[in-house]
């Protein structure tokens, strides 16, 4: 194969993207120097997080270029090496996604073993995704057994991830919002203690009727109305890990809430912002427990899959409008 074809950012969107942000360009296929690879990609991970790339904006994180390939999280099979150490077939994990054929700096790539897991997992359950919800949930929030927790956007893929982490690590309740009735109705199939759906009420009323003792710990992934109601919510020293905050990643107006901050005050609260990149630390430990977690048949993910490198923006507009249960990727 000598053609390539890669998803390029065209524009950059005010509000929500669009498909014309988009752009899908056939280069060749590159040629690895000393210390590169090449790898046909076969899964490629989109994540809420990129929305904020797509803006020209100091962050974290560089901006995506325009005319250029996006990146994200991928894995596929190494079909040239110029790189001690890897050879053809050999199986990766890499951040060069959004693009058939990716040309990797060795010491950007991770060799994966599809043996001990589907290859997709290795971009959710048991990589950036898991390591997220195990970091923000028992590092982050440092829940206690015992505890009631409330995990928004419950049913996406590190919110589910979270609800079961609080359950086998003894948590007293757990609660999580959704976005639909089939979404509540796998939250309480993964063992969530209660569920709702947002768009049923208030979510500060649901989340008084789900949790009536109050919450110790919240994880936050949409921030807006469920952050205040959180904040409402919370026992005395509560804490909140503030993973992200998707209700307003498309807004072109600042958000309304959380109103009631002065709570924080007399409750003592926490609020924590976090990045998954600052808990390395935690790795070998979250792999070795969630692989037994696996292997025991104790925890389960779901992923929404979409075929195709030319359907790449269309499941990432779909994510941000939650159309995925679980992990949402796309098989390039």
């Amino acid at each position: 194969m000598t053609a390539n074809r890669e998803i390029h950012l065209a524009s950059r969107p005010q509000g929500w993207p669009t498909a014309e942000n988009f752009r899908l360009v056939t280069t060749e296929v590159p040629t690895p120097g000393p210390g590169q690879l090449v790898v046909r990609n076969q899964f490629m991970s989109v994540d809420p997080y990129m929305r904020g790339r797509m803006n020209d904006v100091k962050s974290y994180v560089p901006p995506f270029r325009l005319d250029a390939p996006l990146d994200g999280g991928a894995v596929g099979e190494v079909v040239a090496s110029e790189a001690e150490g890897f050879a053809p077939g050999d199986v990766v994990l890499h951040g060069l996604g959004w693009r058939e054929y990716a040309l990797v700096d060795a010491k950007g790539a991770r060799k994966v073993d599809p043996g001990l897991a589907p290859v997709t997992a290795y971009l959710g359950v048991l990589g950036m995704t898991g390591l997220t919800a195990y970091a923000g949930l028992l590092d982050v929030a440092a829940m206690k057994p015992g505890e009631t927790v409330f995990v928004s956007g419950a049913a996406g893929a590190v919110g589910s991830m979270v609800g079961q982490i609080a359950k086998l690590r003894g948590a007293g309740r757990v609660v999580g919002s959704a976005g639909s009735p089939a979404k509540v109705e796998r939250l309480r199939a993964l063992g969530f203690d209660a569920a709702f759906d947002y768009h049923d009420g208030p979510v500060r009323d649901q989340l008084r009727a789900a949790a009536p003792g109050g919450v110790d710990v919240y994880f936050d992934n949409v921030g807006g109305e469920h952050l205040e109601a959180a904040i409402g919510a919370m026992n005395l020293h509560g804490r909140a890990a503030i993973c992200g905050m998707i209700a307003q990643y498309n807004a072109t107006e600042p958000p309304a809430a959380p109103r009631n901050l002065a709570l924080l005050i007399g409750k003592r609260l926490t609020l924590r912002g976090f990045l998954v990149g600052d808990h390395g630390h935690l790795r070998e430990q979250f792999v070795q427990e969630m692989a037994g977690w696996l292997r025991d048949g104790r925890i389960s993910y779901d992923e929404t899959v979409v075929d195709g490198i030319e359907r790449a923006p269309e499941a990432f507009l779909g994510l941000l409008r939650g159309e995925n249960l679980g992990k949402m990727l796309v098989r390039v």
